[in-house]
């Protein structure tokens, strides 16, 4: 059977940054007097920018999209010192690499977002592919990202397992016929994630890395092993 691939989200997934996300897009939406409620802002993280912004400003995103999202990155930036690996996060990457998956990060960050990213995960040895924001036009939900990732592995859907922490995430793999496993560390319910159409769901790296032979993760590298 052909090398499988496990296909990593990483904001909210290996990494704790959703919330500086959160923060980082209310201060910015305050700033051009258009204020948006965190818990609305929250839902809408795991989407493309473009979305999210269309999402939350409506009919003034032509004016303001533009501004919020410089503001953001600003904003981000400032507070990108707080970003850290959730616990065993590296772990993780590196066992799932040593077991014989090909590991792809499938992200839409933008490049330098992606950058901070990779390093405060400092894994770069055990990742073989990674995707960004400039390969895409659409981020999710649509499932570009995900069939760019799967081109990059060479391999095909029925080969990969996508890891994430967003309904945005499970709704992208889905449409590309990956199935996800869902992780409770981005701050979305089990619930929604299983309702969104997850095959699995734990709370975060660390509880995967320690069910990860029982897992649907294992049959990357298991034939027998049920997915």
């Amino acid at each position: 059977m052909s090398q499988g691939a496990a296909l990593f989200d990483i904001d909210g997934t290996l990494v704790d940054s959703n919330y500086l996300h959160v923060d980082a897009w209310q201060r910015a939406f305050h700033k051009v007097g258009h204020p948006v409620d965190a818990w609305h802002i929250h839902r809408g993280i795991g989407m493309g920018s473009s979305q999210l912004l269309a999402t939350l400003l409506g009919d003034a995103v032509d004016k303001l999209g533009d501004e919020v999202k410089e503001l953001h990155s600003e904003f981000y930036r400032k507070s990108s010192k707080l970003l850290r690996p959730f616990e065993h996060a590296r772990d993780l990457v590196n066992t799932v690499a040593s077991r014989g998956a090909k590991v792809v990060f499938a992200t839409s960050a933008a490049p330098d977002e992606l950058d901070r990213l990779r390093k405060t995960l400092d894994v770069e040895e055990s990742v073989a592919e990674i995707t960004s924001s400039q390969d895409v036009d659409a981020a999710k939900p649509e499932p570009e990202i995900v069939e760019v990732a799967l081109q990059r592995a060479g391999v095909s859907a029925d080969r990969a397992v996508f890891v994430g922490d967003a309904v945005w995430d499970v709704i992208a793999a889905r449409r590309a016929g990956v199935p996800t496993i869902g992780l409770l560390s981005g701050g979305i319910s089990a619930a929604e994630l299983t309702e969104a159409g997850a095959i699995a769901v734990y709370d975060d790296a660390a509880a995967l890395l320690h069910e990860l032979d029982g897992s649907p993760l294992a049959s990357l590298w298991r034939p027998e092993a049920a997915r």
